[in-house]
């Protein structure tokens, strides 16, 4: 069959950040110069594509990412992201039955150790969700096992300063469970991507060896970063009321569900 049009090249191309939003405030996008867009906006045929929620396998509402983006865009499709299925898997109870996360209880369990929940405490959806956490204590709590947190405060995803409604949170169900928050740390930190060893050796002395900074309490930690004007994101990492190394065969669960991260 005979083509009615010549093959021509066809360039996908992305523009990070870029969306449409019909109100001026605050919005770069039309505030700014943009004569080509304007060009071919007016003069070619074109159509908007919903980049959040549902129409990319995310819960309806939330925000979507570079990650959601590039894979919906290579699949053509959409594909249901990983927190959309842990939160069924919580919704149905198979997250309890999970034989990954009974395997690590039975380990606490077994050598009578808590069971280390290291992760992004905060619901910016990227990451993590502290739905996630909760589900993860009570967990804990049903099977007789003490978790212990080591809370990566988020600052990025979610308001600069946010970190004391997520402690809020998750406190009381560590608290009914009968754990505790060992360590504070800003995701700038704990979560580098860059191989910048300098900031991740802090989180691991934390974390591992209970050294740096030094609190009683969770929410002392991020008193003192905010009244020396830091952020949630650069929490320096922080021991908590002497804290609990992690110790040679104690089983963790990292709870980000997003590997770039991990």
């Amino acid at each position: 069959m005979s083509e009615k049009f010549p093959r021509r090249p066809v360039l996908l191309v992305i523009l990070d950040g870029f969306g449409t939003n019909p109100s001026n405030l605050n919005n770069a996008v039309a505030q700014a110069n943009t004569p080509r867009l304007d060009h071919y906006f007016s003069r070619y045929p074109h159509t908007l594509l919903q980049a959040s929620g549902n129409a990319v396998g995310l819960p309806d509402g939330q925000m979507g990412n570079s990650e959601v983006g590039h894979l919906t865009i290579g699949c053509g499709d959409i594909v249901q992201q990983d927190l959309v299925r842990i939160d069924e898997a919580i919704g149905d109870a198979s997250f309890f039955n999970n034989a990954a996360l009974i395997a690590a209880v039975e380990s606490a369990r077994n050598s009578e150790r808590p069971l280390h929940l290291m992760g992004l405490v905060s619901d910016g959806g990227v990451h993590s969700n502290i739905s996630h956490l909760l589900a993860l204590v009570e967990l804990c709590r049903r099977n007789g096992v003490r978790p212990v947190l080591h809370m990566f405060t988020d600052g990025r995803d979610t308001p600069p300063r946010s970190a004391l409604r997520y402690l809020r949170k998750i406190e009381p169900a560590l608290q009914a469970a009968g754990g505790n928050i060992a360590t504070v740390c800003g995701r700038y930190y704990a979560m580098d991507r860059d191989n910048r060893w300098e900031r991740i050796e802090q989180a691991w002395q934390a974390i591992i060896c209970a050294k740096g900074e030094s609190a009683d309490t969770a929410k002392a930690a991020i008193d003192a970063a905010y009244a020396a004007d830091i952020n949630d994101e650069f929490i320096l990492p922080t021991v908590i009321n002497g804290g609990e190394s992690t110790q040679w065969g104690d089983a963790v669960v990292f709870f980000n569900f997003r590997k770039d991260r991990a």
